[in-house]
């Protein structure tokens, strides 16, 4: 759709066509898709070479495989401040991928390189919704972050960095991305104790508007941050 409306946009993927759901997109602009082969860093940096001419480049890659391309995201593209999608599959736990598949990293170091906004998707809707937004109206480098499988039983769509989906005064529960589903039952559960939770759903990581956040804290006294990534540098 978003490329139908703009000649500018492109996709481009390292041997994942199939994977990353771009074989439609490669059948129907076949001029506008790069499959580079197993080389990330290189797709990296040619989708800063894109960005730097004009276009409006997509680099769908797993979350895994994007860590090899962690120089050309700082160097190449980030600190130029040039407007790259980085379509990031896999992020989270991926299940029978198998455990180097687990996309347990990108939020990490993602969220440290400079001018780098980072969205997670919840839904389907919100899915769709992140990635316009991150193509037509968002500025510099943009990681747009989804599990592997479909959505669960949270199905609205919110672009606000933060929201407010549960009001609780015992205890503030932090997530985003569909652990918000887990979050959401742990909250009922609690309630069921005659525990207060409030549920606190980040749609955008990087940068953090923290405000919302100590905001509920301040009311609740008790802040747990839920997240399927590594400990390391973690929210």
């Amino acid at each position: 759709e978003l490329a139908e409306e703009d000649p500018r946009v492109c996709a481009i993927t390292a041997a994942m066509e199939d994977g990353t759901g771009l074989t439609p997109f490669a059948g129907r602009f076949p001029d506008r898709f790069f499959d580079v082969g197993i080389a990330e860093g290189h797709a990296a940096a040619m989708a800063a070479g894109l960005a730097k001419q004009g276009a409006l480049p997509v680099f769908a890659v797993y979350s895994s495989f994007l860590q090899r391309a962690y120089d050309q995201l700082l160097h190449d593209v980030a600190l130029s401040g040039l407007h790259v999608v980085f379509a990031v599959d896999r992020a989270g736990l991926v299940g029978a991928d198998g455990a180097t598949h687990h996309g347990v990293m990108d939020t990490v170091f993602l969220s440290g390189i400079p001018n780098m906004t980072v969205l997670c998707p919840a839904s389907f809707a919100e899915l769709r919704a992140m990635l316009r937004k991150a193509v037509t109206e968002l500025e510099g480098p943009v990681a747009v972050r989804y599990p592997r499988g479909g959505e669960g039983a949270y199905q609205a769509c919110s672009l606000e960095p933060v929201a407010v989906l549960r009001e609780g005064s015992d205890l503030t529960l932090l997530t985003y991305g569909i652990v918000i589903n887990d979050v959401l039952q742990a909250a009922q559960l609690l309630a069921q104790q005659g525990i207060s939770a409030e549920v606190v759903k980040l749609t955008q990581v990087a940068p953090l508007e923290a405000a919302p956040v100590l905001a509920s804290l301040q009311k609740t006294g008790r802040l747990l941050a839920v997240e399927d990534v590594c400990a390391a540098n973690c929210i």
